[in-house]
Formats: C-alpha cells, sequence, structure tokens
C-alpha cells in the first residue's frame, strides 16, 4: 500500500481525530489516557512537528510528531496507525519522517515513552535502535513505563 505524508497543524481536525483513537487506545489497553499535557503550539516548527499519514484513496491512516525536550532532544509523540493500514511498514515510515523532521530543526537526540502493554511499539523502536534513556516527564517514576532514545544521524542534522 501507498502512503503520503504530510505535515498537519496538531490542533486540526484530522490530527485530533487520530489523536482521540490514540487515547482510546491507551484507554483500551491501559485503563486510562496518556494524561501528559501538550499545549496547542508543542507541535509546530521550529520546536515541533506533526506528520499525519494518508493512503491511496486520501483517507488519513496514521500519524505522529516530535515536540522540542530540553537542550538537544526531541521527544516523539502520538505515533499511531489505524488497525487497517497495521503491519504495512506505516509506523516506520513515521518514525523515520519525524526523525527526520527533529534533526533537520537541529534537534541530536529523540526520546519516547510507552508501556508494557504495547510489545508490538516496543519491538519496533527495540528493532529500530532506540536503547533506554533516563526517566522523564509525566511517567518517569511509574512502573513499567519505558523511556527509549536514539541518537538522530549526523545526516538527518
Amino acid at each position: 500500500m501507498q502512503f503520503t505524508l504530510e505535515r498537519s497543524p496538531f490542533t486540526g481536525p484530522v490530527a485530533q481525530e487520530l489523536c482521540a483513537e490514540v487515547q482510546a487506545e491507551y484507554v483500551r489497553r491501559y485503563g486510562d489516557g496518556d494524561t501528559t499535557f501538550l499545549a496547542p503550539d508543542d507541535f509546530d516548527p521550529p520546536g515541533g512537528d506533526f506528520i499525519v499519514a494518508y493512503d491511496a484513496s486520501g483517507r488519513p491512516v496514521g500519524c505522529g510528531g516530535w515536540r522540542t525536550r530540553g537542550e538537544g532532544d526531541a521527544e516523539m509523540k502520538r505515533l499511531y496507525v489505524r488497525e487497517a493500514a497495521r503491519r504495512q511498514g506505516l509506523a516506520r515510515l513515521l518514525v523515520a519522517a519525524v526523525e527526520t523532521s527533529a534533526a533537520e530543526a537541529g534537534r541530536k537526540r529523540l526520546v519516547l515513552e510507552t508501556g508494557p502493554r504495547q510489545p508490538e511499539a516496543i519491538a519496533m523502536y527495540e528493532s529500530l535502535g532506540y536503547k533506554p534513556v533516563s526517566p522523564f516527564g509525566e511517567y518517569a517514576e511509574t512502573d513499567g513505563s519505558l523511556h527509549l532514545g536514539r541518537e538522530l544521524r549526523s545526516e538527518e542534522r
């Protein structure tokens, strides 16, 4: 399946629809949504970016973004692929787009937080070279919370 990636305002209706689905997925898996505070402008360039993936018919099927965290880090948030588009490499494509965007903005490392009830996400991140990093943010003290990161490739900067 072919996918098209487009920058999107985080506050736009398509991004918000997909983010609502992400939250519903968290509720299904954990009993509650992600309570991390996200300001409406967290994903605005140059300090962030938000990307929506569309299928060949123009339907939105996934998303992901990053926001500035500290001096050189970018934090990946709201990476999501709708069920019908899973297992086709879209999540990896979105991660690569988020990494490239963050590197182009001068970020040196991409970090993320995920949980134990997302084994497919954990496996993908590990296969892409993400390693444990110091806990940060809302879930820094939460048992089972996984904090991962990866240096961004110099050719992306």
